[in-house]
This record gives C-alpha cells, structure tokens and sequence, in this order.
C-alpha cells in the first residue's frame, strides 16, 4: 500500500512524499544455505509497503475539507472487496478516510504552533471479514508552516541607562524578538530590527538587536530621558512580512561634567556681636547641575581679615557651605569682616577637566551689628587674703567692672547673697571695694567664694558676673585639747613606773609649722605622789604610776589635771581632766571590776553573774507556769523588776529602761557616779572605746553625713560575765548538765544547790 501523489486544486500545491519508495521482494524464492552445507528452499515471501510523509497546509480556510492524500493497496483489484481503516492521533475527529478509495481529508483547521505532525496508522481489511489483507503501517502527517505569527518581544518593554557625554556607538541595550513560526522552513521565522522612533539619537543593528548611541555628547543636563520604538519584521524585512514592536526607555546617567558656581557674588549678612561661639554665621551654596556624588562639594576659607574668627563646612545633606564662629564678636573693636571662600568639587573626573576649573570663589563681607551688653569684670575671679582676727568694715580687695558699649555706662555692684548667706561681707555700691560685715572665723568657714554682680544703670536688666575667692588666714586662737576622751584604768597590784595611758592632744589652728604641744600635770597635781607625766616631744605624753598598793576601797576615782601648751603666738594652753579608776585585775593585769566597792559579793561571782541566775531561776518558774497552763502573771507581792524583761512587749526603745541599762547610751563621758555598778564597767570602756573609733572614722569620711545628721552604730557588748544560759550552746544535754557548782557560790545558793544538785536529770527539763 503506498500513498498516491495528488496536488490541491485551491492552492495549486502539489504534495510530494518525500521518500516515494515501494519495496518490492522477487517473486522467484532464493534457496540458501543452512549450517552443515545443505541448501534450504525458501518460500515466496508476501510483497510490503513503505508509508510516506504526507503534507498538510496548517490554517486551512476553506468550506470543503482538506485533501491530503490517498492510501491504495496493490491488493485493491477495484472490486470494492477492500476497505481502508483509519487509526491513531486525530482519526476520525480530524482526519477522515474514505473506507473506499482510501482518500484521506482534513476536517478542521490545523495550527502548526500547536502540534506540528500527527501520527497515524492504515490497514486495509477484507470487507466482509474484517479480515486484514495488509499489515497494519504507520504513516506521519506533517503540518506545513505558512507566516502567521508576527515576532514579539517576550522581555519588552525595556528600560536602560547610559552615562551622559558617551562617545558615538556607546552600546545602550540588547532586545531580541522571538517568532512562533517554524525556523526550518522559509523566512516566517527570521527577524531583523529597525528603529521607528528615536532617531537621530540613538542607532539598532538589524540582525542582534544591540541599540547603540547615534550622536556623541549627548547632556544629561538638556534632556535627561529618551523613549525608543523599535520594530521586529519577519522574512527578512520583506514586503508581505509580518511586526511586532517593543518600547526602550534610555535614561543618561550623569557625571561630573559641570563645575560649581556661586549664583551671587559677593555675599552679604550680619550677625549681632553677641553671637555665641561655635554658632551658625550665614549659609552659601555654589550651583552644580550634576547630581549625587558629582556634586558633593567641599568649602574653604582661602582669604580673611580676621585670622581664626570664622570657619566653614559642608551640610552633607544640602551641600550648602556654613560659616561657624570661632572667637567673640566685639562690635567696638571690629564690624566688619571681609572673606573669600571657595567652593570645589570633591569628585572630579579627569576626562572632564577640559571643561575648566572645578572651583569657584567668592568674596563674603560679615557686618556686625551692635547690642547692649552686660558689664564686663576686668578680672572674672579676683582672689583675696582677710585674716579672721579682722575687725568689720575692713577692707579686703577691689572688684573692678566695664561696661563694653560704646556708651559706658555707670555701673553698680552688689553681693549675691545666695553666695553669702551668713552675709559676712558688704560692697560699695560704686567703687566695688569688699568689706567684712561680721567677725571671721577661719575654723567655721575658711575660704568663702562669692558671686559679684555689675548693674549697668542705665539699663539694670543687663547684669554682668564676677567671683570673690576670699581666703581667711588663721591665727592661734584655739587651745589645745585631749585628742579623745581617755578611759583610764589602774590595776589594784600595779607596780610604780608603769605607763597606764598615753595621751595626745588636737588643736583647731593651723599653724603653717605644724603643732608643737608641750604637756605636764597642772597644779597642785604636780606634787602628788600617786602619779606623773612623761612629755614625749612628739605632741603625746605619758602617764605613769609612782607608787604600787592601790585600792579601790580607799579610793577608787582619780582626777590628774594636765596642762597642755601650744606653741602659736600668742601661746595659748588649756587644762584637761584625765579620769583614773582603779580596778581589780586578774595575774594578766586584765581589769575585772573597777569603780567604788558597793557591797560584798560571794567569792569569784560578779553581779552580772547574780542578775543572770536570777533571769534564770525566774525563766524556770515561768516555764512550770506554763506547763500547769496558768496565766503568766504575777502577784503584786512576787513582782519582781530589777531586771527581768517581758517576751510579750515589743519595747519602748530608748524610753525603755526596765530591761537593761540606759547609762552607757546617754553618757560617752566617764562615768563620775560612784555609785555605778561595777561588774558594767569593762562593758561601758568597751562601748566607749566603740563609739569613739566610728566617731574618727565618720569625722574622716569625706563622704559621711554632714554634722547635723543622726549616725547609728550597732553594738552588743562584750557578753555577759555569767556567760550564756541557753541550753542552746551547751555541747551536752540537759540530763547530762551538772549544778554542783552552785554549792560553791555560798549559803545564798544552798537552796539551788540542793534543788538541782541531785536532780541527775530528773528537773523540770526531764
């Protein structure tokens, strides 16, 4: 079976097949040869076909349908015993045969964009069997490609930048247009440019589609933006082809091709005299057509008749140049300044620079403008020297102010007394001449710093303001006194020549040698026989002990009177009280009790120890109480308060004296009551001894508090001589505690003695 050639009557096309070939086999069989050298006959084998290539033309218009070919099988004897069968791609609902003759026609328009060939199958069969009569074939129809599709330009439209003043033939940008026909066939698919609109700027090549500049120096400054229109044609750019355009937005960038220039010259403002230094003068800016960084510029001041006065720089955000002040403007000294400033161009390209100088200058004239000024001190800070043995109204220096108009007018002065609260000094009013108001005391205040005010009189809202730095000399007005107070102690056994206090003193003046104390007993202590004063000559002095065998009993107080002498001019001295107690001191010399002998005590126990067991005793009775669920009350005639403290009051603070000793917090001094119990007395020299260490140390504090505030210090004591009754810090329990140690304390402890002696742990705690 093999297609038969035809032409198309309305186009008058005649379709080919491309490879037109029959095969035909020989109808006389060929023996071969088989393995083992005989020969094998061979049978007549069936003749096959070869199927061509058919053509069909795409965007057929026509009513008829499209003829494309016809299939004929050399079985066909025209007897109508053989029927044609269609199958594959676009059987039936495109292409159609006739079961007959084997015409094959086209029953819809075809678009070779959208599938260029269609693959179909062919079989001739015995028409009243079905029974094929040829094997079935493949055959391919081809859809033949006509010119209708125009180029487009898929990245259209464009938009591209080229640097202004670029040579001739400056490549801009690149558009390429595609077409949908086919490129193998014909010229449908072949394209070539031409610029429509944008002529005579800018040129297209025809084939690559590459824009290119068609005029040199183009300015960016003139005209800024060009829109092209550029145009894709078909076969070839001849007549019958088909176009399609796209649109090309070319901006020129911009170089530095435009020096500054200033628009005015010259320059002009005005500032008033009182302008503050570091302030804004006056602003200028050259012109400079370009943009961004080709119009950065840079100011100097290349000329001035005020050397250092003015300064310029560049507002980055305007590029405008501003003036700075540097220095005070006086407009009685000087109205008029005279500058030159230049404006250049930070960026400059070379291959501009025949295009001139990148620079312009011009001449600016500064006039200032006078105001009313305050007076002016001609010394801001006067420093002065008064010694504090002055009497008032005498004169300690001259402040001496200016009014820097030209109209000089009066000025009045006075003291701001906010610098002077304590008004210690006076001014006149006219001749600015500083007077003391009151005595002077260098230890109170030694350097006093004032404000002085200068009052124009014409005008006394213009205030002008100096400084008084008055130092006060010291003189020798002060006597020396006990550098603390002393705690002295002397034990019962000590021996004579024994040192038992040394002592220093402090004296409020500041001679400019430094302190020369001199010390001895004052009369009539010096001729007694119980003690003596050693001058060291280094401003301390020594207390000693002349003789052995004191006793408390006989006296247990000593008043020593020491003179101590300065050495200023005048020489001024002061006598001073040294407190010496005598106290019983164990083999160590450690006092133990000291102050007048009350009453006898059992052998070794202190009152403090009596006072703890009785606390004791009486927190026994309380916890029975408690057990027995009775109130904790107690009845008038058992009311004990010598010192018991009651757990369930919060306490009154310093008001509070039924649970403890008020005398150490009311009195730092000695304790002169000779009364005074004894066994608190090592607590009290402790206590003092405390307070009198965060005394020193807070009067040495830069940073304490100022006099007038309250300073607090915690402070428990030493501790109790009975030491601590809290079962709590005994290292045994209380069935293993032993109390025979009360049968020593004497026959007013015979009763807990023998209460708790032989308990052996059975007691209240069992």
């Amino acid at each position: 079976m093999w297609p038969v050639h035809s032409h198309h009557r309305q186009y008058y096309f005649t379709q080919f097949a491309l490879f037109s070939l029959v095969t035909c086999v020989s109808a006389t069989p060929q023996p071969r040869k088989v393995p083992g050298g005989s020969w094998e006959a061979l049978q007549r084998q069936k003749r096959n076909w070869v199927w061509n290539q058919f053509f069909v033309l795409e965007e057929y218009t026509g009513t008829d349908p499209l003829y494309v070919g016809k299939l004929h099988s050399d079985v066909d004897k025209g007897d109508g015993n053989v029927k044609y069968v269609l199958m594959g791609e676009g059987a039936s609902s495109i292409f159609t045969i006739d079961e007959n003759t084997g015409d094959i026609h086209a029953t819809k328009r075809l678009d070779r964009e959208e599938q260029g060939y269609y693959t179909l199958r062919a079989q001739a069969v015995d028409r009243e069997t079905n029974i094929p009569v040829e094997d079935e074939s493949e055959f391919i129809v081809k859809v033949q490609d006509i010119n209708d599709n125009e180029p487009k330009f898929p990245d259209g439209p464009y938009t591209a930048a080229v640097p202004e003043m670029s040579p001739l033939g400056t490549m801009v940008v690149q558009v390429a247009a595609t077409d949908a026909d086919d490129p193998t066939y014909g010229h449908s698919a072949r394209v070539v440019y031409s610029i429509i609109h944008g002529q005579p700027y800018f040129s297209v090549e025809p084939k690559t589609g590459i824009i290119r500049t068609a005029l040199p120096n183009m300015d960016r400054e003139r005209r800024d933006q060009y829109v092209l229109v550029i145009q894709a044609k078909d076969m070839m750019g001849q007549m019958g082809g088909l176009s399609g355009t796209t649109s090309v937005t070319v901006m020129l960038t911009d170089v530095n091709d435009n020096p500054p220039r200033f628009p005015h010259k010259p320059y002009q403002c005005s500032v008033n005299e009182s302008l503050v230094v570091a302030s804004e003068v006056t602003r200028l800016k050259a012109e400079d057509a370009d943009l961004g960084p080709n119009a950065e510029m840079d100011y100097h001041i290349v000329d001035s008749d005020g050397p250092g006065m003015f300064s310029i720089i560049t507002d980055e955000e305007t590029q405008e140049g501003v003036i700075i002040l540097q220095k005070p403007l006086d407009y009685e000294t000087k109205n008029t300044f005279s500058l030159r400033v230049e404006a250049t161009n930070r960026n400059i390209d070379p291959q501009f620079l025949t295009f001139g100088p990148f620079s312009d200058t011009v001449a600016v004239k500064v006039n200032v403008k006078d105001v009313n000024e305050p007076p002016v001190f001609t010394t801001p800070l006067s420093k002065m020297v008064v010694s504090e043995a002055a009497r008032v109204n005498t004169t300690i220096g001259t402040v001496l102010a200016r009014d820097p108009d030209s109209a000089n007018s009066s000025i009045r002065y006075s003291i701001d007394r906010n610098t002077d609260l304590e008004r210690y000094f006076n001014v006149d009013s006219l001749l600015g001449v500083i007077t003391t108001a009151k005595a002077l005391d260098r230890e109170v205040n030694s350097v006093h710093n004032i404000t002085i005010f200068a009052i124009e009189s014409q005008d006394p809202s213009q205030v002008g303001r100096g400084t008084a730095v008055i130092t006060v000399m010291d003189i020798n007005d002060n006597a020396p006194v006990f550098a603390i107070e002393y705690e002295t102690l002397v034990c019962e056994n000590a021996s004579p020549g024994q040192v038992i206090q040394t002592i220093s003193a402090v004296d409020k003046d500041e001679p400019p040698g430094g302190h020369r104390f001199f010390f001895s007993l004052a009369s009539p202590a010096t001729s007694n026989h119980n003690f003596t004063l050693r001058d060291n000559k280094d401003n301390t002095a020594s207390v000693l002990t002349s003789r052995d065998g004191f006793q408390r009993r006989e006296q247990a107080l000593y008043q020593l009177p020491v003179l101590i002498t300065d050495s200023g001019s005048p020489t001024l001295s002061s006598t001073n009280t040294l407190l010496v107690r005598v106290c019983d001191c164990d083999v160590e010399g450690v006092p133990q009790a000291c102050g007048a002998v009350a009453h006898t005590l059992p052998a070794g126990l202190s009152t403090g120890a009596l006072v703890a067991i009785l606390a004791f005793f009486v927190l026994l009775i309380v916890m029975m109480r408690h057990r027995r669920k009775e109130p904790l009350i107690l009845e008038d005639e058992r009311d004990v308060r010598e010192n018991i403290v009651r757990y369930d009051d919060e306490g009154g603070g310093e008001e509070d004296t039924e649970a403890f000793d008020m005398v150490a917090l009311r009195n730092l001094n000695i304790m002169r009551d000779p009364k005074v119990r004894r066994d608190m007395l090592p607590d009290n020299v402790l206590f003092r001894e405390f307070i009198w260490d965060r005394l020193k140390e807070a009067d040495a504090d830069p940073s304490a508090p100022p006099y007038d505030s309250l300073q607090t210090y915690a402070f428990e004591g030493s501790g109790s001589v009975a030491e601590s009754l809290s079962s709590l810090e005994s290292l045994s329990s209380d069935s293993e505690q032993s109390y025979d140690y009360l049968s020593n304390w004497g026959p007013r402890f015979k009763k807990l003695a023998d209460l708790y002696g032989t308990m052996e742990g059975s007691g209240f705690f069992s």
